[in-house]
């Protein structure tokens, strides 16, 4: 039921949102289109607002100084398992929620298109393992699946809605960053890299351009990685955004780091630019980028990644401290591995409200749960990697 994703270019993620323009009566600065009724009445309503361009829109509501922040994600299946698959799912729905700071979540809705290519057998097997992951999930994340839409298709399809009412100081906007600040990574990168390379274990053709580079084990390891990471909520970091005073944060999915990196210093209110310098991945993925020629284009910052972590911007002198806590709160719950820690990768500075990586950025090697390089990692005392940040 897997199937490999590719990273949309950047001119084709241009191209997604301004078919979207039309819908953005209400832009962040509270005006809209001459003459739209709805973007009137919304100008009536006091507090920010976040429309399309984002991950999540926040709409205020006309009840008590209230917002509504809500988010909606799908897409085809990438892993074999259809209940880890159900949870990564969940997790890259909510993710956009964390994005914002926000730890709670008061409903979510399921979309989940069944194929009409499937067996009654596989159908009976497969779905319900799926929406079970899906459930499970959300529970993990204190919410409840109490509805949704259900359809037949050529292809599987999964997702869902995440809404939750919030009063303002329980978000952080995304258009806060400042010169100065630190550029910190909550998940490593590589996610795509590892699904395509375990699909490859069975093509002989493909497996042999990367097997001077990887051994089987390594592949098997690294693919069991990215699903525990895919399928690892975002919450904890949501709530150190708080703790340590983040001023912008979004989470890195189907367009790549660069690709969420641009987007979010393009929402800055200060004209400033996004530099990474550090790129954490998961071990060997770096290496199997390369022997492909490139195919993915993983250090070049555009390789898809599904479920990834949180990009978040943060006072320099917190962010080392941000990290620590990531990591020793992961811990503690057992989450030891790519999912359980977080990386300084880069800096704020005045600019044009681009962001880049530099030439040659320092690869920062993330090894898998359970293997001796984790646990070395996992017994030091250091709270993040050094940053290359001179």
């Amino acid at each position: 039921m897997s199937g490999s994703t590719s990273p949309p270019p950047s001119a084709e993620a241009e191209a997604l949102l301004k078919l979207l323009a039309g819908l953005e009566a209400d832009r962040a600065d509270g005006t809209g289109k001459a003459g739209d009724q709805a973007s009137e009445f919304a100008q009536q309503l006091s507090g920010p607002r976040l429309g399309v361009g984002m991950d999540c829109c926040v709409i205020p509501l006309r009840h008590g100084g209230l917002s509504l922040v809500q988010t909606t994600d799908f897409f085809y299946p990438l892993v074999e398992d259809p209940y880890m698959m159900g949870r990564i799912a969940c997790a890259n729905v909510l993710s956009d929620l964390y994005a914002m700071g926000i730890t709670e979540c008061d409903n979510m809705l399921m979309l989940l298109s069944v194929s009409q290519k499937m067996n009654d057998k596989d159908r009976e097997r497969v779905m319900p393992l799926m929406i079970q992951g899906f459930r499970d999930a959300a529970e993990e994340g204190g919410t409840s699946v109490t509805g949704g839409q259900t359809v037949i298709n050529p292809w599987i399809i999964v997702g869902g809605v995440a809404s939750v009412v919030c009063q303002p100081n329980e978000f952080i906007m995304p258009d806060g960053a400042v010169p100065g600040d630190v550029l910190v990574l909550t998940k490593p990168l590589g996610t795509q890299v590892a699904v395509n390379a375990h699909q490859w274990l069975d093509q002989t053709e493909k497996w042999n351009k990367i097997k001077l580079v990887v051994t089987k084990e390594e592949v098997k390891e690294a693919y069991q990685e990215a699903m525990f990471s895919m399928a690892t909520l975002n919450r904890t970091a949501a709530g150190l955004m708080h703790k340590f005073q983040a001023h912008a944060a979004t989470d890195v999915t189907g367009f790549g780091l660069l690709g969420h990196a641009n987007n979010l210093a393009a929402q800055q209110r200060n004209e400033v630019a996004f530099v990474i310098h550090n790129l954490p991945i998961l071990a060997k993925m770096a290496a199997i980028s390369k022997a492909c020629g490139n195919l993915f284009n993983l250090i070049q910052g555009t390789s898809a990644e599904t479920s990834g972590g949180l990009l978040v911007c943060l006072p320099r002198e917190q962010a080392a401290k941000f990290c620590s806590e990531m990591k020793s709160q992961s811990s503690a719950a057992g989450g030891q591995g790519a999912a359980g820690g977080a990386w300084i990768i880069g800096i704020v500075e005045k600019g044009d409200r681009r962001a880049r990586i530099i030439d040659k950025p320092r690869i920062i090697e993330v090894p898998p749960r359970g293997s001796q390089a984790a646990n070395q990692d996992n017994n030091s005392a250091s709270p993040a990697p050094s940053p290359n940040l001179s």
